[in-house]
Protein backbone atom coordinates (compact mmCIF):
# COMPACT_ATOMS: atom_id res chain seq x y z
CA UNK A 1 0.00 0.00 0.00
CA UNK A 2 1.65 3.56 -0.90
CA UNK A 3 2.16 6.40 1.45
CA UNK A 4 0.61 9.72 1.02
CA UNK A 5 2.96 12.85 1.55
CA UNK A 6 1.19 16.59 2.17
CA UNK A 7 4.09 18.81 0.74
CA UNK A 8 3.17 22.65 1.56
CA UNK A 9 4.87 25.10 -0.80
CA UNK A 10 5.17 22.43 -3.80
CA UNK A 11 5.07 25.58 -7.05
CA UNK A 12 8.98 25.86 -7.54
CA UNK A 13 12.39 24.91 -5.98
CA UNK A 14 12.72 22.45 -3.36
CA UNK A 15 8.96 21.91 -2.88
CA UNK A 16 8.58 20.98 -6.43
CA UNK A 17 11.78 19.12 -6.37
CA UNK A 18 10.16 16.67 -3.32
CA UNK A 19 6.55 16.30 -5.15
CA UNK A 20 8.71 15.27 -8.37
CA UNK A 21 10.95 12.85 -5.85
CA UNK A 22 8.04 11.24 -3.50
CA UNK A 23 6.09 10.85 -6.82
CA UNK A 24 8.98 8.48 -8.00
CA UNK A 25 9.11 6.98 -4.92
CA UNK A 26 5.97 5.92 -5.50
CA UNK A 27 4.30 8.07 -2.78
CA UNK A 28 0.98 9.57 -3.37
CA UNK A 29 1.59 13.30 -3.14
CA UNK A 30 -1.19 16.47 -2.57
CA UNK A 31 1.00 19.42 -3.24
CA UNK A 32 0.29 23.06 -2.48
CA UNK A 33 0.40 26.13 -4.49
CA UNK A 34 -0.91 29.53 -3.93
CA UNK A 35 -0.74 30.64 -7.74
CA UNK A 36 -0.77 28.12 -10.58
CA UNK A 37 2.31 26.20 -10.89
CA UNK A 38 2.58 25.13 -14.49
CA UNK A 39 5.98 23.22 -13.57
CA UNK A 40 4.00 21.61 -10.19
CA UNK A 41 0.85 21.10 -12.94
CA UNK A 42 3.49 18.77 -15.53
CA UNK A 43 3.89 16.20 -12.71
CA UNK A 44 0.23 15.62 -13.25
CA UNK A 45 -1.16 12.08 -12.71
CA UNK A 46 -2.69 9.56 -10.32
CA UNK A 47 -0.82 9.36 -7.32
CA UNK A 48 -0.96 13.85 -6.94
CA UNK A 49 -3.35 16.12 -6.44
CA UNK A 50 -2.66 19.86 -6.24
CA UNK A 51 -4.77 22.19 -3.82
CA UNK A 52 -4.75 25.70 -3.29
CA UNK A 53 -3.00 26.73 0.19
CA UNK A 54 -0.95 29.56 1.88
CA UNK A 55 0.48 29.14 5.20
CA UNK A 56 0.17 32.16 6.45
CA UNK A 57 -3.75 32.35 5.65
CA UNK A 58 -5.30 29.49 8.31
CA UNK A 59 -8.59 29.48 5.71
CA UNK A 60 -6.99 28.14 2.90
CA UNK A 61 -5.70 24.98 4.30
CA UNK A 62 -8.36 24.74 6.65
CA UNK A 63 -10.18 21.71 4.21
CA UNK A 64 -7.95 19.84 2.19
CA UNK A 65 -9.80 17.12 1.75
CA UNK A 66 -7.99 15.09 4.53
CA UNK A 67 -9.20 13.02 6.61
CA UNK A 68 -7.98 12.51 9.95
CA UNK A 69 -4.90 9.73 9.95
CA UNK A 70 -5.15 9.82 6.01
CA UNK A 71 -1.59 10.84 5.22
CA UNK A 72 1.81 9.62 6.32
CA UNK A 73 3.97 12.88 6.52
CA UNK A 74 3.87 16.34 6.01
CA UNK A 75 6.35 18.40 4.88
CA UNK A 76 5.79 22.83 5.45
CA UNK A 77 7.72 23.78 2.87
CA UNK A 78 7.16 27.65 3.01
CA UNK A 79 9.95 30.41 3.24
CA UNK A 80 10.80 33.79 2.11
CA UNK A 81 14.52 35.77 3.02
CA UNK A 82 12.95 39.06 3.85
CA UNK A 83 13.69 42.66 3.69
CA UNK A 84 16.55 42.72 1.10
CA UNK A 85 18.45 44.70 4.33
CA UNK A 86 18.52 41.55 6.86
CA UNK A 87 19.22 44.25 9.63
CA UNK A 88 17.45 44.07 12.98
CA UNK A 89 18.37 47.75 13.46
CA UNK A 90 16.80 48.67 10.57
CA UNK A 91 13.64 46.43 10.24
CA UNK A 92 9.93 48.15 10.44
CA UNK A 93 7.39 46.58 12.39
CA UNK A 94 6.43 45.16 9.17
CA UNK A 95 9.23 43.56 7.99
CA UNK A 96 9.49 41.33 10.93
CA UNK A 97 6.12 40.86 11.26
CA UNK A 98 6.12 39.34 7.72
CA UNK A 99 9.03 37.14 7.73
CA UNK A 100 8.42 35.84 11.45
CA UNK A 101 4.49 34.62 10.34
CA UNK A 102 5.74 33.26 7.01
CA UNK A 103 9.00 31.72 8.05
CA UNK A 104 8.00 30.33 11.31
CA UNK A 105 4.30 31.19 12.80
CA UNK A 106 2.58 30.62 9.52
CA UNK A 107 3.96 27.47 9.16
CA UNK A 108 3.91 25.95 13.22
CA UNK A 109 0.31 27.16 13.08
CA UNK A 110 -0.47 25.04 9.60
CA UNK A 111 1.63 21.77 11.16
CA UNK A 112 -0.10 21.86 14.18
CA UNK A 113 -3.96 22.12 13.28
CA UNK A 114 -3.12 19.27 10.21
CA UNK A 115 -1.64 17.20 12.99
CA UNK A 116 -4.86 15.11 13.37
CA UNK A 117 -4.45 14.21 9.52
CA UNK A 118 -1.07 12.61 9.89
CA UNK A 119 -0.94 8.40 10.86
CA UNK A 120 0.01 7.58 14.18
CA UNK A 121 4.03 7.44 14.01
CA UNK A 122 4.45 9.43 10.78
CA UNK A 123 6.23 12.49 10.34
CA UNK A 124 5.49 16.40 10.45
CA UNK A 125 8.57 18.04 9.15
CA UNK A 126 9.07 22.09 8.69
CA UNK A 127 11.96 23.46 6.04
CA UNK A 128 14.15 25.26 8.09
CA UNK A 129 17.77 26.02 7.73
CA UNK A 130 21.59 25.81 8.98
CA UNK A 131 21.18 29.68 9.49
CA UNK A 132 18.36 29.13 12.25
CA UNK A 133 20.93 27.27 14.36
CA UNK A 134 22.02 29.33 18.10
CA UNK A 135 25.50 27.72 18.04
CA UNK A 136 26.77 27.75 14.35
CA UNK A 137 25.28 31.67 13.79
CA UNK A 138 28.00 33.90 12.35
CA UNK A 139 25.75 37.32 12.71
CA UNK A 140 24.35 39.01 9.53
CA UNK A 141 21.15 38.13 8.31
CA UNK A 142 19.13 38.96 11.18
CA UNK A 143 15.65 38.86 10.00
CA UNK A 144 16.19 35.44 8.23
CA UNK A 145 18.09 33.55 10.78
CA UNK A 146 15.89 34.71 13.66
CA UNK A 147 12.68 33.50 11.87
CA UNK A 148 14.08 29.71 11.60
CA UNK A 149 15.47 30.03 15.15
CA UNK A 150 12.15 30.75 16.03
CA UNK A 151 10.41 28.14 13.74
CA UNK A 152 12.64 25.37 15.30
CA UNK A 153 11.53 26.28 18.61
CA UNK A 154 8.25 26.42 17.92
CA UNK A 155 8.64 23.38 15.80
CA UNK A 156 10.20 21.38 19.40
CA UNK A 157 7.10 22.54 21.21
CA UNK A 158 4.84 21.21 18.99
CA UNK A 159 6.95 17.70 19.32
CA UNK A 160 6.31 18.28 22.84
CA UNK A 161 3.49 19.50 23.55
CA UNK A 162 0.92 17.90 21.14
CA UNK A 163 2.91 14.82 18.39
CA UNK A 164 4.52 12.85 21.11
CA UNK A 165 1.44 11.11 22.35
CA UNK A 166 0.49 10.21 18.93
CA UNK A 167 4.33 8.74 18.43
CA UNK A 168 4.61 11.61 15.34
CA UNK A 169 8.34 12.43 14.46
CA UNK A 170 8.58 16.01 14.12
CA UNK A 171 11.52 17.40 12.24
CA UNK A 172 13.61 20.32 11.40
CA UNK A 173 15.35 19.95 8.08
CA UNK A 174 18.44 22.20 6.64
CA UNK A 175 18.41 21.53 2.89
CA UNK A 176 21.73 22.82 2.73
CA UNK A 177 23.12 25.12 0.01
CA UNK A 178 20.90 24.94 -3.14
CA UNK A 179 20.69 25.83 -6.35
CA UNK A 180 17.27 27.55 -6.18
CA UNK A 181 15.76 31.54 -6.71
CA UNK A 182 16.82 32.00 -3.06
CA UNK A 183 20.24 30.06 -3.17
CA UNK A 184 21.70 31.02 -5.90
CA UNK A 185 23.09 30.06 -8.91
CA UNK A 186 26.61 29.33 -7.04
CA UNK A 187 24.74 27.26 -4.60
CA UNK A 188 26.75 23.67 -4.04
CA UNK A 189 23.81 21.57 -4.28
CA UNK A 190 21.22 20.60 -7.07
CA UNK A 191 17.61 20.62 -6.03
CA UNK A 192 17.95 16.59 -6.93
CA UNK A 193 21.31 16.21 -4.63
CA UNK A 194 18.98 17.61 -1.82
CA UNK A 195 15.62 16.41 -1.92
CA UNK A 196 17.39 12.88 -2.05
CA UNK A 197 18.41 13.29 0.90
CA UNK A 198 15.56 15.17 2.29
CA UNK A 199 13.07 12.67 1.39
CA UNK A 200 15.60 9.70 2.61
CA UNK A 201 15.11 11.69 5.99
CA UNK A 202 11.59 11.54 5.90
CA UNK A 203 11.15 8.28 4.85
CA UNK A 204 13.55 6.90 7.71
CA UNK A 205 11.76 9.00 10.59
CA UNK A 206 9.19 8.07 12.52
CA UNK A 207 8.56 7.44 16.63
CA UNK A 208 8.06 10.94 19.01
CA UNK A 209 10.34 12.69 19.20
CA UNK A 210 11.94 16.09 17.73
CA UNK A 211 15.38 16.29 15.58
CA UNK A 212 17.01 19.18 13.43
CA UNK A 213 18.69 17.58 10.89
CA UNK A 214 20.55 18.27 7.61
CA UNK A 215 19.54 16.48 4.43
CA UNK A 216 22.08 14.52 4.69
CA UNK A 217 20.28 13.18 7.91
CA UNK A 218 23.31 14.79 10.48
CA UNK A 219 21.82 16.50 13.66
CA UNK A 220 22.45 20.01 13.71
CA UNK A 221 23.40 22.41 17.14
CA UNK A 222 20.06 23.75 18.38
Amino acid sequence: MSKTVLILGASRGIGLGLAREFLERGWKVVASERDRSDDLHALEGENLRIVTADVTEPESYADLGLSDSSVDAIIVNAGITGAKHQDAARATSDEVAHVMMTNAFGPARAGRELLPTIKDGGSLAFMSSLMGSIEDSSGGYDLYRTSKTAQNMLAKGIAEQHAKERDIAVLSLHPGWVQTDMGGDNAKLTVHESVSGLADVVENSGGAGYRYVDYKGEDLPF
